[in-house]
């Protein structure tokens, strides 16, 4: 076993070590039949990596399309039918 990176049954086993080592040391890793399967980690780098960097008006606004003239058309059918 390497310091990140685990078998299902090792996690299994040390899944308080798992949760220890994903909180000190990073990503741990967590191999199924010798596949990548799963990846545990802390909910610091959670939060890190999945936090938002503006919202929808910013993103649009930043567009390097913003002011380019291009044109969308938009048909001009009516409403859709939906089931429901």
């Amino acid at each position: 076993m390497t310091a990140d990176t685990w078998t299902v049954v090792q996690a299994k086993a040390k899944f308080s070590e798992l949760v220890e080592r994903a909180r000190d040391s990073g990503p741990q890793l967590i191999t199924k039949n010798g596949r990548r399967a799963a990846v545990v980690v802390s909910t610091e780098e959670w939060d890190r990596r999945t936090r938002r960097a503006g919202n929808l008006a910013e993103f649009f606004a930043q567009s390097p399309l913003r002011g380019s003239g291009l044109k969308v058309a938009r048909k001009k059918d009516g409403f859709r039918k939906v089931e429901l």
